[in-house]
């Protein structure tokens, strides 16, 4: 590698011990940095697999009157233990190399996926145009794995035991305590547009998950580092760090996973998948460059070519998932297709019944705060003719609640 290289150089003016230690403190970082990376790609690999199994299992059971019936497929659960099992080597690689060389490396599960979908769910192509339809995701996935090349290549070789000392010491130095105040503001000020503005852009949404994703993987490589340390025998659970790490690590990352089904709910899957990488990764490497000083020591070289391997694996990811079908959402209301006149959610004007948010309720045009108001009648106003009764324009008709015995 370029770094081993560049360190063997500088080592050579240090005295013969000094010299000694120093190759093989720097020989292991390395090994570290490997360990880690591997970890990372078995994980995103095996979660892709395992998601592919499970969505397998659903479109065998898409006609299936019980909506639970995959629970006793051996399909689904063995995608399940897959999928733990992944979330078990992500988790554990956080440990062995820096942050900013880990969080990249969730490009691998978008490669899998474009792979393994259409391998094994064996989605319908016709040879003919095969490369017409697939030309951007081969090419995508090329870019990609090239970006991840670069990134192993030229991460930075930061490594610091997670000691509670040492973790404590990061989080009150007043580099990330001015991150955190500016992350805070942001993320207030992007909530506030969002919850009271009504700012439902794409953009927004997954700025907030991208800031509360930055704090959750600071948060796992603590936690993962600390947890590492003990098993090894440096006992690090009687340090208070760690269960403060550890709250906000399951707090971020549950507000995380509620802002992107919010997002999954009004955007295409492959849009979020791609915008969602790219700003997730940036805000991320953010974090840990100011939290663990990952490229503290590194040469411009390093850090630009670790720059542009993030660049080529973003651009990469976005000819992936902008190749994908667009899937036609689910219409959780009654139809007016056969009704003249009507319009739905398909047509480009205005739609007539709003999306639902949370419930699925049966003639509700809107999700209501409270459960009982959920289930009320909802009021449709009626356009009256030119020539009718100007007494009778306020009577609006009502679409009431019908039960399955009616």
């Amino acid at each position: 590698m370029d770094g081993a290289h560049s360190a063997a150089l500088q080592l050579q003016q240090l005295p013969p011990t000094s010299s000694a230690s120093a190759l093989s403190e720097t020989s292991f970082s390395y090994k570290e940095n490997l360990i880690g990376a591997l970890l990372a790609i078995f994980g995103h690999l095996v979660v892709s697999i395992a998601l592919n199994l499970q969505k397998y299992c659903h479109i065998r059971l898409a006609g299936c009157k019980d909506p639970r019936a995959y629970f006793k497929t051996k399909t689904w659960w063995l995608g399940l233990f897959l999928m733990l099992l992944g979330e078990l080597g992500v988790f554990a690689s956080y440990a062995f190399a820096p942050l900013s060389l880990i969080v990249p490396l969730s490009a691998v599960s978008v490669i899998a996926s474009a792979i393994i979908g259409i391998i094994f769910i064996k989605e319908k192509w016709k040879l003919k145009d095969f490369l017409r339809r697939y030309i951007l995701s081969f090419v995508g996935c090329g870019l990609a794995v090239v970006g991840t090349y670069l990134l192993v290549t030229f991460a930075p070789n930061s490594h610091e035991k997670m000691t509670g000392e040492n973790v404590t010491k990061h989080l009150v130095s007043w580099p990330f305590l001015l991150y955190m105040l500016v992350e805070i503001i942001l993320f207030c000020l992007l909530l506030y547009f969002y919850k009271e503005k009504n700012a439902n852009n794409i953009v927004v949404i997954l700025l907030l998950v991208a800031l509360l994703g930055s704090m959750t993987v600071v948060t796992v490589k603590a936690v993962a580092g600390m947890l590492v340390l003990s098993i090894q025998g440096n006992l690090q659970l009687d340090y208070p760090i760690f269960y403060v790490m550890f709250v906000c690590m399951v707090a971020t990352a549950v507000y995380q996973a509620a802002f992107l089904s919010q997002a999954s709910q009004m955007y295409d899957s492959s849009l979020i998948a791609s915008v969602g990488y790219i700003l997730s990764t940036t805000i991320a490497i953010t974090a840990g460059a100011i939290f663990y000083l990952d490229f503290i020591g590194e040469d411009v070289l390093h850090i630009c070519m670790f720059a542009l391997g993030c660049l080529i694996a973003f651009l990469g990811v976005f000819l992936i998932t902008r190749n994908r079908k667009k899937a036609i959402p689910f219409e959780p209301y009654i139809s007016m297709d056969a009704m003249p006149g009507m319009q739905n959610m398909h047509d480009k004007g205005m739609t007539v019944q709003p999306d639902l948010k949370a419930s699925f309720s049966y003639g509700a045009l809107e999700n209501n705060d409270n459960i009982s108001e959920i289930y009320a009648p909802a009021t449709l106003p009626v356009m009256q003719e030119e020539h009718g009764s100007r007494s009778a324009s306020g009577v609006p008709y009502r679409v009431l609640e019908h039960t399955k015995k009616e």
